[in-house]
């Protein structure tokens, strides 16, 4: 049986991690999807069509249809988005940063797709997490996403007393993010917790001309601490055990 027989591919588009050139980060095969599909589910349209003209300048914009999913969108509409695909239209999930489905509402479009019988191609591009991860020199073998920490600064400082635990007993290198205006707080808060020799890995700008990717134990981060005010950031913990 062919599950995929009369509808169209839901592509999982990636977009860069900031200003700059798509075909840096990005292989041809992307450019030439977004050539191809007209139909898009995006979290902003103004960004969504910039990055679509950055990839492709000579697309035609008015021809565009796009389908907004963000928190302001209502989980009713959202199985809507998909009508395309089941006329046999293929369509984009854009991300607004990196790549769809991971840290990203597209989650649920995504899961939506699988359900319907609609074919899910990811396509290559840049991603904080698995960059980040990369370049810190921790365990590559086990680690876990935590996405964002409690913004209360107790239940903050309790999460990641528990992340630290969890590095040391499971050997796993823990990766979690912050709003990047409340990124300096955040890393305060982090050696000013953790224990003066877990490794700390900061990650912020990565693919930019500014990109700052270093690992030190939290004794050298408490007196040198970079400016990380509103700059993308990734950070990372280790306990060895």
């Amino acid at each position: 049986m062919k599950p995929f027989k009369n509808t169209g591919k839901l592509y999982l588009i990636p977009t860069t991690l900031g200003e700059t050139n798509p075909l840096e980060v990005m292989p041809i095969s992307v450019k030439k999807v977004i050539e191809t599909v007209d139909h898009y589910i995006v979290e902003n349209e103004k960004s969504a069509r910039r990055a679509i003209k950055n990839m492709s300048p000579n697309k035609s914009q008015p021809s565009l249809s796009l389908y907004l999913l963000n928190k302001y969108t209502d989980a009713i509409e959202i199985p809507d988005f998909l009508a395309p695909c089941m006329q046999g239209e293929s369509m984009g999930l854009l991300s607004e940063a990196g790549v769809p489905g991971v840290a990203d509402p597209g989650a649920e479009v995504v899961k939506l797709a699988h359900q319907k019988g609609i074919q899910v191609v990811p396509l290559v591009g840049p991603s904080s997490i698995l960059l980040a991860m990369m370049s810190s020199g921790m365990n590559g073998q086990n680690f876990a996403f935590n996405g964002y920490l409690p913004i209360d600064q107790k239940e903050r400082k309790q999460e990641i007393k528990r992340l630290e635990r969890l590095s040391k007993e499971l050997n796993q290198s823990q990766l979690f993010i912050e709003t990047p205006y409340r990124n300096d707080k955040m890393l305060q808060d982090i050696v000013n917790t953790v224990h003066p020799d877990t490794a700390i890995c900061i990650a912020c700008d990565i693919t930019l001309p500014s990109e700052f990717i270093v690992t030190k134990p939290a004794s050298f981060w408490k007196t040198n601490a970079p400016d990380l005010h509103k700059r993308p950031a990734i950070f990372i913990i280790h306990k060895e055990g």
